[in-house]
């Protein structure tokens, strides 16, 4: 596992081929695992194969949606904000294991915020995709993961890079050190 996360990026250029049936099906089936608050699994999934779709789904936002045309899939991560009141925390959970599974099958992703984002002036991101997927107002939209077989290579990020300076030791005053060795 340490493995995957020191290689896995977001990878936001995608080859434009398929994702096979199986693995789709491993990625829905990693969402439908992911824990959540009081097991009350709010949270919903859209698998979006479509193309036009798909390049309506990359204009939901101002920035950083884009290149979702190009992806194999998008999957819509949203819940229903009644069921819970940590319907965020659960997508997101659901949301970065699909990426990891994706990851440990060879395929790109990206997460694309969708929540507090703008895709016009008068209209929310959220709002649009409710709108073009045809979900009810209760249904709240968390984020877009773009999947696809990856058309770029990125490098890890190396562990001198790590923000170990983020990382308290007891109390927030009191730094944490790696272990030599």
């Amino acid at each position: 596992m340490i493995e995957m996360l020191r290689n896995r990026r977001s990878i936001r250029k995608y080859r434009g081929e398929a994702v096979a049936p199986g693995s789709v099906k491993l990625l829905v089936e990693a969402l439908l695992r992911a824990p959540s608050s009081r097991n009350i699994n709010p949270w919903e999934f859209i698998i979006v194969d479509d193309r036009q779709l798909l390049q309506q789904l990359a204009a939901a936002k101002q920035h950083g949606s884009a290149f979702l045309q190009d992806a194999a899939l998008g999957i819509v991560v949203c819940a229903d904000s009644t069921q819970s009141d940590a319907w965020i925390e659960d997508c997101a959970i659901a949301a970065i294991l699909a990426q990891l599974t994706a990851q440990s099958l060879g395929l790109g992703s990206c997460w694309i915020q969708i929540r507090n984002r703008s895709h016009g002036d008068d209209t929310s991101s959220e709002t649009f995709i409710q709108g073009l997927l045809g979900l009810p107002d209760h249904i709240k939209v968390e984020c877009i993961i773009s999947i696809g077989l990856p058309g770029e290579k990125r490098q890890g990020l190396a562990a001198a890079r790590l923000q170990y300076d983020k990382v308290r030791h007891n109390r927030y005053g009191d730094r944490w050190l790696p272990a030599a060795g």
